[in-house]
């Protein structure tokens, strides 16, 4: 993965994150993803990365998934 990578989605939840992952792979866009959330207290959020050449095509795929 050459290239900056960018964070373009926080969710709370793990297998969301998984789930915007995985759609993203089904469109050829590489993405991963940082678990940021607290294992004791249960706060914070899990991120979701993806290079910067793929930024605006993966904002509109998930803004696209999320309205379903």
């Amino acid at each position: 993965m050459p290239g900056e990578q960018v964070h373009i989605y926080s969710v709370e939840t793990l297998y969301l994150a998984e789930l915007t992952r995985q759609m993203l792979a089904d469109h050829d866009i590489v993405s991963f993803i940082i678990n940021k959330k607290d294992s004791f207290y249960k706060f914070g959020e899990i991120e979701l990365y993806v290079n910067r050449d793929n930024v605006i095509r993966a904002k509109k795929l998930i803004a696209e998934f999320e309205a379903q």
